[in-house]
């Protein structure tokens, strides 16, 4: 210091240490201003091949429980897939891709496309091998993408995770990065702003997943029982619509809501609309024909949108509350409780919509409407948790 109130003549820089690919990464950021789309494409494989294991299940998944016989009657179709789609939830790193990989009616490919596959054939007496065979193939190339994945987290001969200050290293305010690592990643779930984001991603991914799942089973269900009779590939032509539109949503639209209003504004937005929209769906069983197919179309497109707005928010919300060593503990945090909801989430939905199918003339509202108005009811909740003393906005984003 020179004097009272003086600033200090040392102007800070970056020291990068040359054997740390996080130092590497950082310096490689900074010296091009461009959007990495190569490493980006190889981010979307991974996560694309993380999403299809379970994405591809859905459109098929009643079919499957009808063809091997295992419920006794048709009601109770949504009662078994429940519990099939949890025995198969994985914790994802991410959630970039949605349901927009759907599996895209490959599944009973025999009858689907009786001119390209016989019944003879593996694929015509392993009817739901095909969609499996395809993902594994995925995969594969995504191993591959891996390794072109760089590093970005710090790796310091001295221990230090973040670009050293030059000012704090003459200073010697530099602290142990191992004891100040140790001390945070227990404080973590004390981190208010953190465990609120959590929560939140929690809520909504349970009303998406169960989302769905009720979804899946509604469409293709029977007319007699409020359902809209789609078939498998039916299914997976609206969520593939709708994935191509969440995918030009995320790239075009949503970064430019959250440069100019942030992400809780548009959080709270989409959670209000999907309210509203959902409203509307069982009342859908009672159209039929184009008009159906056009309007479940956009339906299914705003759902699908409302939920990525969501789940970005939430995904921002958590990395900006925590510093950048952090981030893996928290991420893990995260993701394990996420799984948790997940895998809850299509066993109660599946509950749900076997009792709806068996009380179409309740007494107060019919099954279908109390189905989906239990799925609002989360989204309330999720709504209500975005608001103090429930909800903290991080301190970068105040």
């Amino acid at each position: 210091m020179t004097g009272d109130g003086d600033v200090p003549l040392l102007v800070s820089c970056k020291v990068y240490h040359e054997h740390c690919p996080g130092c590497r990464q950082e310096r490689k950021v900074h010296a091009n201003d461009r959007l990495p789309y190569l490493d980006f494409l190889y981010i979307w494989i991974a996560c694309l091949c993380s999403a299809l294991p379970i994405q591809s299940l859905f459109p098929y998944l009643y079919f499957m429980i009808r063809d091997l016989k295992v419920a006794k009657q048709e009601q109770d179709i949504g009662f078994y897939a429940g519990f099939v789609a949890p025995c198969i939830v994985q914790a994802y790193a991410s959630e970039v891709c949605r349901k927009e990989h759907q599996a895209l009616g490959i599944s009973l490919p025999a009858t689907k496309y009786p001119n390209l596959f016989s019944e003879q054939s593996i694929f015509g007496r392993f009817p739901y091998f095909l969609p499996s065979f395809v993902i594994s193939v995925l995969a594969a190339g995504a191993c591959v993408a891996c390794i072109w994945l760089p590093e970005t987290l710090h790796m310091h001969h001295d221990d230090k995770v973040e670009a050293i200050d030059a000012l704090e290293a003459q200073d010697g305010t530099a602290k142990e990065s191992g004891t100040w690592r140790m001390g945070h990643a227990k404080n973590l779930l004390r981190n208010r702003q953190l465990m609120s984001a959590i929560t939140l991603y929690c809520v909504f991914s349970l009303h998406d997943t169960a989302y769905l799942e009720i979804f899946s089973l509604w469409s293709v269900s029977s007319r007699k029982y409020r359902g809209l009779g789609f078939t498998s590939q039916d299914v997976g032509v609206v969520l593939a619509i709708s994935g191509f539109g969440v995918l030009v949503y995320q790239l075009a639209i949503y970064p430019l809501l959250a440069k100019y209003v942030g992400p809780i504004k548009p959080f709270r937005s989409a959670a209000v609309l999907s309210i509203l929209l959902l409203s509307t769906y069982p009342f859908m069983a009672n159209l039929y024909g184009l008009e159906l197919k056009v309007l479940i179309n956009v339906a299914s497109l705003l759902k699908n949108m409302f939920a990525a707005t969501i789940t970005i928010a939430c995904n921002i919300l958590q990395n900006t509350a925590v510093t950048q060593e952090q981030r893996g503990v928290a991420n893990g945090i995260s993701v394990t409780l996420m799984s948790i909801f997940k895998a809850v989430a299509p066993a109660v939905a599946g509950i749900l919509f076997s009792w709806a199918q068996k009380h179409i003339t309740g007494l107060f509202l019919p099954g279908e409407q109390i189905l989906f108005l239990m799925l609002n009811m989360v989204s309330v909740i999720g709504f209500i948790l975005t608001f103090k003393p429930f909800f903290s906005l991080p301190d970068p984003m105040q």
